[in-house]
């Protein structure tokens, strides 16, 4: 035992448990982990290696003994009227009938709804009639000849709760005071079975993050990551509160059954996590719709009622590449179904994405021999933690910066309350313990917003999240190592035939792109690679055919009858906005052809008809933001858009020079340096 053992004997007696053994046992035995802890807990507190061996004898002939299987229930109850009486581990309910003016108590695994309980039972352990405990049980038969109504030969003689029956939420947060910051947070860690030694403090706290969605109400956690992780573990062993989805679910099922009235997964779970969230792309868009309702306020509409639930929810992903190929050709939010990825306001009500990319996948030594609260006990004081509202604590010290709108400011606090309730139940913590907290939640929410700008939305561009000191006034920022893919725009000159696009769609969405012209020995054909379809392609053919019709005016009429070009589109934002940009395609067929690069840092804006009229774009403010963020120097801009430049912000201006053209000749002349 080393001192965090012996101090969490000391503080948490009784409510503590060697993990090493609970694996051990686990192996073989597939039941709930606080069964096996409770177990443990009775047959294996010791220290001598032993008597650790004879109590996992024993642990291994109870579990064989008198632990109840779903498919044994027959058995069972045979087994009870053949002796008489018999010792059970099952979960049970109690439920009141009216009817009997009687409670009745239904053992799950037994296969029996109709049991006599003794009514101090009842009264002594209350939460055995909200949802039932898991509970060790003397079963006793005996035929009740003078009973009223239900007959039943079952009767519960003894019970001894494995579940935690009570919890005092004051008497956890007092034993916090006990421990120093570092200590409690390596204690949460081996309660949930890491050990802590083999990570830094940051990865510490993401590990924490995990568990957000346990202790906060209505917090959305999204975390993608490599396989084996152990994204899901906290929702499969660490809480009975919290429910792992595996596939898609329905409406009725997930918020409110209109046909049996009654309330769906959100209202009889504190967390609901989906795993394998890929799976869900055959989810019926109802299913989202409903749930970007819940997401924002809590609440839902089915039918002619207005429900709401306390649950949380938890998605959890796998990333098939690495974050690197995700930043530079696609968005973090890729490997989520097309039908969340593409619902841009269900993206912005996620509260904090963490990186899973930064968690090791799991190994032996990563799991803990030493002593970690039992999880029955943690659990029922996330649970209760879940009362509390610190929500406002970062005013104590802090203040936000002017780029978090009211989203951003409720997705922050609702974090760090999350994060204080797991490292700082009690409420004591210094502005620095907070600060650490507050840069978390920040890094959390920031990357969401990040993705959100970079899939081509202008409404999210302010991503400069940052927060200041109340008392110093000092503004501190707050990045990700993701932001917003920059320098996707090259500084350096590109090859012949190569030119940055920049379009907006009439809904205020930007794209980017990079268009690359080859070049071969042929007869004047154009030629189509990947990328290049739809109106991309209608697009391209407009301004291929007004370089056919004016190429001896360019200069080009022997090289354009004697070449064939090979054009490919590349979507760096991958945000899939219709690319309206004839001009762009024919700067690249020409810079080709004439082997003459276009200015470095150049993006092009505008499209041109069929005739060759320059079409301006519908708004410059968005595809400049998003290129000057990229990397641009300067931009090649259709005249008719000058007047757009009265809303275009000063800090773009400032960064990007325009360089106006009024007909395609010009914009193609301009843009290879031929004026």
């Amino acid at each position: 035992m080393d001192a965090l053992d012996m101090k969490l004997n000391d503080v948490f007696a009784g409510k503590v448990v060697r993990k090493d053994l609970v694996r051990k046992v686990k192996v073989g035995a597939n039941i709930p982990v606080f069964v096996l802890e409770y177990l443990l807990g009775k047959y294996c507190a010791t220290e001598d290696q032993a008597a650790i061996e004879a109590g996992l004898r024993v642990v291994n002939n109870t579990l064989e003994e008198n632990y109840v299987r779903p498919e044994e229930a027959n058995k069972a109850q045979s087994l009870v009227k053949e002796k008489g009486r018999h010792v059970f581990i099952d979960k049970v309910k109690v439920r009141y009938v009216s009817d009997d003016d009687k409670h009745w108590a239904e053992c799950v695994n037994f296969g029996h709804k109709n049991i006599h309980v003794q009514e101090k039972l009842v009264h002594d352990y209350d939460r055995l009639l909200m949802g039932g405990i898991w509970a060790e049980i003397e079963v006793r038969h005996l035929y009740d000849e003078e009973a009223k109504g239900k007959k039943s030969p079952f009767w519960i003689e003894r019970l001894t709760p494995i579940q935690i029956a009570s919890f005092n939420l004051e008497t956890y947060c007092e034993a916090r005071r006990a421990f120093s910051t570092e200590e409690w947070v390596d204690a949460l860690l081996r309660g949930i079975g890491m050990e802590p030694e083999h990570f830094s403090r940051r990865l510490k706290l993401l590990f924490l993050s995990r568990l957000i969605p346990l202790v906060e109400s209505n917090f959305n956690l999204v975390e993608l990551g490599p396989r084996g992780t152990g994204k899901s573990y906290g929702y499969q062993e660490v809480s009975p509160y919290a429910i792992l989805m595996t596939g898609p679910t329905t409406v009725a099922n997930l918020f409110y059954n209109i046909q049996t009235g009654k309330i769906g997964l959100v209202g009889l779970w504190d967390a609901v996590a989906f795993d394998e969230v890929a799976d869900l792309e055959k989810m019926p868009k109802e299913v989202v719709t409903t749930m970007k309702t819940y997401c924002e306020s809590g609440s839902f509409a089915r039918g002619k009622e207005s429900l709401s639930g306390m649950a949380s929810m938890a998605f959890f992903g796998n990333t098939n590449q690495p974050v690197e190929t995700l930043v530079r050709t696609s968005n973090l939010f890729a490997p989520m179904p097309q039908v969340i990825r593409d619902d841009l306001a269900f993206l912005d009500r996620i509260h904090f994405y963490l990186p899973g990319w930064e968690v090791p996948k799991m190994r032996m030594e990563f799991f803990t021999e030493h002593y970690g609260f039992v999880v029955d006990y943690i659990a029922e004081a996330f649970k209760e933690l879940r009362r509390k509202n610190f929500t406002e604590v970062v005013d104590h010290y802090y203040s936000f910066g002017s780029h978090l709108n009211a989203r951003d400011v409720k997705a922050v606090r609702k974090a760090v309350s999350g994060l204080v309730k797991l490292v700082y139940p009690h409420g004591e913590f210094s502005a620095d313990e907070l600060r650490e907290l507050v840069e978390l939640a920040l890094e959390g929410r920031r990357r969401v917003k990040e993705q959100l700008k970079k899939m081509g939305s202008f409404e999210y561009h302010q991503t400069s999240f940052s927060y200041r000191n109340n008392e110093t006034m000092e503004e501190t920022y707050v990045g990700v190592p993701e932001e917003g893919g920059r320098g996707l725009i090259s500084a350096d000159p590109l090859a012949p035939g190569s030119v940055y696009a920049a379009s907006v769609s009439g809904d205020g969405k930007a794209g980017l792109y990079r268009i690359e012209v080859g070049t071969s020995v042929g007869t004047g054909k154009l030629k189509t690679a990947g990328g290049v379809d739809g109106g991309v392609k209608a697009c391209l053919n407009r301004a291929f055919g007004y370089l056919q019709g004016h190429k001896v005016q360019l200069g080009l009429g022997s090289l354009f009858d004697s070449t064939d070009m090979h054009v490919e589109v590349i979507d760096l934002l991958a945000n899939r906005i219709e690319c309206e940009a004839g001009v762009a395609f024919l700067v690249a067929l020409v810079s080709a052809l004439r082997k003459a690069p276009v200015a470095p840092g150049l993006v092009i804006l505008g499209d041109l008809s069929i005739q060759g009229n320059i079409k301006p774009a519908y708004s410059l403010v968005e595809p400049l933001q998003n290129s000057m963020e990229n990397g641009a120097r300067k931009a090649l801009v259709p005249l008719e858009n000058k007047r757009n430049f009265l809303e275009v912000s000063g800090d773009i201006i400032e960064r990007v020079d325009p360089i106006f053209y009024s007909d395609p000749v010009a914009a193609c002349n301009k843009a290879t340096g031929i004026m």
